[in-house]
């Protein structure tokens, strides 16, 4: 009777053991990944997050979304990440020593070698809050007449600001816009949406992709062709990456059927690769 208590309390021991062992191990398995992305993803990278989770439930996505400029300052300062996606190719340059030397003038190198891509293409339009309609603002020439008093654009260093930038100086409206002090700037294009939004700015500069997501607003008109560059989203790899095969894997996967179709679903358009 001693020797089978021995041998039942031996095997519940054992059996333990296992039970910890493999508990270890999945644990182990489980892997995190840190993806610094453009404000203007949002919407599209969460559902993809939910998608890819119950394709790979080993992986968790951790997202920071912000300016690209914000970002690309936080990686250089030496914050975790694993995936950088910029909402235009300048802040992503400035940190890929590869790229135009007259950007990357520090010869920074945090990009792993042969990562890197463009994931989305995107437009700048002219929207107004919804409930203003009535004010008949339905063009970018409106913008210096008496129907606008402020308009809201990105900062200098977000791209969408400088997209605006480049959009409103071709255009020759730049000058007269500052000269009659009617810029209100935000620190992200998702900033720039919720002053419209409010009503706070009679119009603003935004990508298509965030004016499609409020209900509060109104597109008045696209960025003329040739107006300024094409709005890519370059996305790559960092060498530091704690986990680069399962980065390159979720890259890989952002590039697929199931993200396109997400991407192609938020007003986003798929550049040539």
């Amino acid at each position: 009777m001693k020797c089978l208590k021995f041998k039942y309390l031996l095997f519940v021991f054992l059996l333990a053991l296992m039970t910890t062992a493999r508990c270890g191990t999945a644990q182990a398995a489980q892997k995190e990944l840190s993806v610094f992305a453009a404000a203007s993803l949002t919407e599209s990278m969460n559902k993809i997050a939910w998608i890819y989770k119950n394709i790979v439930p080993e992986v968790s996505i951790v997202y920071n979304f912000d300016s690209s400029g914000t970002l690309k300052t936080q990686i250089e300062q030496g914050a975790e990440c694993d995936l950088f996606i910029s909402a235009a190719q300048k802040q992503m340059d400035q940190i890929d020593a590869k790229a135009d030397p007259s950007i990357n003038t520090g010869k920074l190198d945090f990009v792993a070698e042969g990562t890197r891509f463009d994931l989305v293409a995107n437009k700048v339009v002219l929207i107004v809050p919804k409930g203003a309609v009535n004010k008949q603002i339905s063009g970018f020439d409106d913008i210096i007449t008496d129907k606008v008093s402020l308009i809201a654009l990105g900062n200098s260093d977000v791209p969408v600001g400088q997209y605006s930038q480049e959009i409103l100086t071709k255009l020759g409206l730049w000058e007269e816009l500052n000269k009659q002090k009617k810029i209100s700037f935000g620190g992200s294009v998702k900033e720039v949406l919720a002053q419209v939004a409010a009503a706070a700015a009679d119009c603003g500069l935004v990508y298509g992709t965030d004016a499609a997501t409020s209900p509060e607003v109104v597109i008045a008109a696209e960025a003329p062709p040739g107006s300024h560059r094409a709005i890519t989203y370059p996305a790559a790899v960092l060498r530091r990456a704690n986990e680069p095969e399962a980065v390159k894997a979720f890259a890989e996967f952002l590039r697929g059927p199931e993200a396109t179709a997400i991407f192609l679903e938020n007003g986003f358009s798929i550049p040539e690769r």
